[in-house]
């Protein structure tokens, strides 16, 4: 097939600014999903604006974005994600939480995804709650009706707690990983 002189070039330059531009439109949005993702428990939000910063860097051939400033993104998406399970971890450990408290929770949180912002913030201390009354009431030996609720809450609200403040430090390493990539690209 011939083509005429200079005409696959222009197509070929148009072709390579289209996909350009879609690649620098998708590196974005995996950046956004992911900072979405840092608070709705459906999203791998560390992922995927890990993801995002290490296209980004690729489609530029690491020429504004070097390589050491993606592997520090992957150190703080690292922590990030460790940050979540350990948070809510220590939360529970501390007042001693049974394994279906942190069901409860866990629970609660995917439910939470169906209950808008106050539901997505609540739910995972109310399934905390309901795991542990859960874990309780099936000890016979159990005893005071009172007791167990009180240690419910204490235990929910401990589980809740570690899960906030995972979230709110993971939300920060994300916002460090995206300022990182940010201060590199554009200074």
């Amino acid at each position: 097939m011939m083509q005429a002189a200079g005409g696959g070039r222009l197509w070929e330059c148009a072709l390579s600014f289209d996909l350009s531009w879609m690649a620098w439109l998708l590196a974005l949005l995996l950046i956004v999903v992911g900072i979405a993702g840092t608070v709705l428990p459906a999203l791998p939000g560390t992922v995927l604006v890990l993801a995002g910063v290490v296209l980004g860097a690729w489609l530029d051939d690491f020429a504004r974005v070097p390589v050491w400033v993606v592997v520090v993104c992957g150190v703080l998406a690292a922590l990030a994600w460790a940050t979540d399970y350990v948070a809510a971890m220590l939360g529970a450990k501390r007042v001693q939480a049974s394994g279906w408290a942190l069901a409860g929770a866990a629970v609660g949180t995917v439910a939470g995804i169906f209950t808008g912002f106050i539901g997505l913030l609540f739910m995972p201390l109310v399934g905390a709650m309901a795991g542990e009354w859960w874990a309780l009431s099936r000890h016979p030996a159990g005893g005071d009706v009172s007791a167990q609720g009180r240690r419910a809450v204490e235990v929910g609200v401990a589980t809740w707690l570690g899960i906030m403040i995972g979230t709110a430090v993971k939300l920060a390493l994300v916002f460090v990983m995206v300022g990182a990539f940010a201060a590199a690209y554009f200074f």
